[in-house]
C-alpha cells in the first residue's frame, strides 16, 4: 500500500468521526434548575395556575418532537416518584429561557415540593427547584363547630368535647366530607392571637377559653376555620349566656328571633320569671320583648343564663272601637298614635286603598269595613295594621204589627231576639213574663228591651218552646208561644 492511499484512508476516518462527534454533540442539551418564582403554591377550586421559568443550551439540540415535562416531587422533596403536572406540545417550545404553567393535583398537601423540568428528545433532566409549601386546599370556606352556639360549659373537675358539625347547619361545608384533610385546634391568647392546642376532629377541653379549628394548609392562608366557642368552667349557680340569633334589640320583620343557650343536659326556659310551657330545649324562638332567663342541668352542677331582648318594633294605639257605630251623614274622626320610626300611613276602605289619605288621621263619612297600616321606614322595617268597622246604629224598637211566635237566636244578626210591637215595649209600663215548657221564668220586666234571649239557650231539645204572657198597663193580657230554631 503506497503512501497516498493510507492518507486517504485516515483522512476518511477522521471526517466519519468528526462527523459522528458532530451529530452526537447536536443530541445533547443542558437544562437549568427550574425557576419558581414563589414560596408557597396554595391552590383551591377557583385558582389553580402556577407559573415556572427555565433555561436550556443549546437550542439547537433539540429534536422537532421534544417535549418538556414539568415533574413534581412527593412531599418529602424525592423524585424518586414523580408526579408530571404538565407536558408541552411537541415542538412547542424552542427558545431558552422558556416559561410554563401548571397546577397542583388535588390530593397536594406538604412543606417541602419540588419541581424539575424533563425533556423527551434528547432525553435530559433540571437539577430540582428549591423546596416550597404546596396545598390543593379541596375545602376553603368557613365551616361550623358546636352546631354554630357560641359558648359552652362544664363542671368543675370536668371537660366539654368541642367537635367539627357534620353535616353542619343552614350552608355548612364540613370538612369532615373531605377524608384526607387533617384539623389542627387553637385557643385564643389576644384579640388577634391564638396558640396550637391539638390535632384532630375533636377537642376535649378541661381549661376555659375561646377556641376554634382550622384546616390544617400549613403555611398556606385559607378561609377553611371554624366558628369561635368560649367555653366555661361552672358550678351550681354560675351563669351561662344567651345568643340571640337576630341580635338584640332583634328585628321582628325577619320573624322569630332564636335564642340559644350552652350545651346541656336538660333546660326550663322562662319570661318575665314565668315558666314557658313546653320549653324545655336547648332553643326556643320569641317574638316577644322581655327578659328570658334558661336553667340548665350540665349533669354534676347546674347553670343558669338570662338575656333582657329588645325588638326592633313600634308600639301604636287608634282611638276607635273595632265596631263603630254612626247615623247616617254624621263623621267619626280616627286618629292613630305610633311610635314607629318614620312612619308611614295607608287607610283602606273594603280592601281599596283611599286616595290621598297617607296621614295619621282619617275622617271617616261612610259605613264599611276600615283599615289603616303603619309602616315603620327607618333601620326595621316592620308593619302594623288596625281593622275597624262602621255600622248604621240599629233600631232597638222597630215599628213592627205582630208578635212573632218564631225566632232563630244563632248570631247571625237577623231575628236573633223577641222583637215586639212598640205598644208593649220599654216605656208603657207594660209587664211581659216568658216561661219555659215547666213553668220556670226566663224573664219578667216591665222595661222590655226587645233584647230576649240575652244568654244562650241550651238547646236539649230540636226546637224548644217558651210561653208569654204579655199585660198592659190597663190590664189587657195577650198570650201566646215562642218557638226557637236554630
Amino acid at each position: 500500500m503506497n503512501k497516498t492511499t493510507i492518507v486517504k484512508k485516515l483522512f476518511f476516518v477522521m471526517c466519519f468521526f468528526v462527523l459522528f462527534l458532530n451529530q452526537n454533540l447536536k443530541a445533547q442539551i443542558v437544562i437549568g434548575a427550574p425557576n419558581i418564582g414563589f414560596s408557597q403554591a396554595c391552590a383551591n377550586e377557583s385558582f389553580n395556575t402556577f407559573n415556572v421559568t427555565f433555561v436550556f443550551s443549546p437550542e439547537a439540540g433539540l429534536s422537532p418532537t421534544n417535549q418538556f415535562n414539568i415533574e413534581l416531587s412527593d412531599a418529602d422533596g424525592s423524585f424518586a416518584s414523580p408526579t408530571v403536572v404538565f407536558t408541552s406540545a411537541a415542538g412547542s417550545v424552542t427558545t431558552s429561557p422558556a416559561t410554563l404553567s401548571f397546577s397542583l393535583p388535588t390530593e397536594t398537601s406538604g412543606e417541602l415540593y419540588r419541581l424539575r423540568i424533563k425533556s423527551t428528545a434528547p432525553v435530559a433532566t433540571s437539577s430540582g427547584s428549591p423546596t416550597f409549601a404546596a396545598y390543593y386546599k379541596i375545602q376553603d370556606t368557613p365551616f361550623s363547630i358546636n352546631n354554630l352556639i357560641s359558648t359552652a360549659a362544664y363542671c368543675a373537675g370536668g371537660s366539654y368535647v368541642l367537635t367539627i358539625d357534620n353535616p353542619g347547619t343552614g350552608m355548612n361545608d364540613s370538612p369532615l366530607n373531605y377524608p384526607n384533610l387533617t384539623f389542627k385546634w387553637y385557643r385564643e391568647t389576644g384579640p388577634t392571637t391564638s396558640v396550637f392546642v391539638a390535632d384532630g376532629e375533636s377537642l376535649t377541653v378541661n381549661t376555659p377559653g375561646t377556641y376554634f379549628v382550622e384546616t390544617d394548609y400549613g403555611t398556606c392562608t385559607s378561609d377553611s376555620f371554624s366558628n369561635r366557642v368560649t367555653v366555661t368552667e361552672s358550678s351550681s349557680g354560675s351563669t351561662s349566656e344567651i345568643i340571640s340569633s337576630l341580635g338584640n334589640p332583634f328585628c321582628p320583620s325577619g320573624g322569630p328571633t332564636t335564642l340559644t343557650t350552652t350545651t346541656g343536659n336538660s333546660y326550663q326556659w322562662y319570661l318575665d320569671g314565668q315558666a314557658i310551657s313546653g320549653a324545655t330545649n336547648q332553643s326556643i324562638n320569641a317574638v316577644l320583648s322581655g327578659t328570658y332567663s334558661v336553667s340548665i342541668d350540665l349533669g354534676s352542677c347546674s347553670t343558669s343564663a338570662s338575656i333582657d331582648l329588645v325588638s326592633e318594633g313600634f308600639v301604636s294605639s287608634i282611638n276607635v272601637d273595632e265596631v263603630n257605630t254612626m247615623e247616617p251623614g254624621d263623621l267619626l274622626y280616627v286618629e292613630v298614635t305610633t311610635t314607629a320610626s318614620n312612619p308611614e300611613f295607608q287607610w283602606y276602605l273594603n280592601e281599596t286603598i283611599i286616595p290621598g289619605e297617607t296621614g295619621n288621621t282619617y275622617d271617616a263619612t261612610e259605613f264599611g269595613n276600615y283599615k289603616v297600616i303603619i309602616s315603620q321606614t327607618t333601620g326595621c322595617v316592620v308593619s302594623k295594621e288596625f281593622l275597624f268597622v262602621i255600622e248604621e246604629p240599629i233600631d232597638p224598637f222597630p215599628n213592627v204589627a205582630d208578635i212573632p211566635n218564631l225566632i232563630s237566636p244563632n248570631g247571625d244578626g237577623v231575628n236573633d231576639t223577641w222583637i215586639i210591637p212598640n205598644e208593649y215595649v220599654s216605656g208603657t209600663n207594660t209587664q211581659v213574663i216568658i216561661m219555659d215548657a215547666y213553668g220556670k221564668v226566663s224573664l219578667n220586666t216591665t222595661d222590655y228591651q226587645n233584647n230576649w234571649p240575652e244568654n244562650e239557650i241550651d238547646f236539649k231539645s230540636v226546637n224548644p218552646v217558651y210561653y208569654y204572657v204579655i199585660t198592659t198597663s190597663d190590664n189587657k193580657t195577650k198570650k201566646g208561644s215562642i218557638t226557637l230554631i236554630k
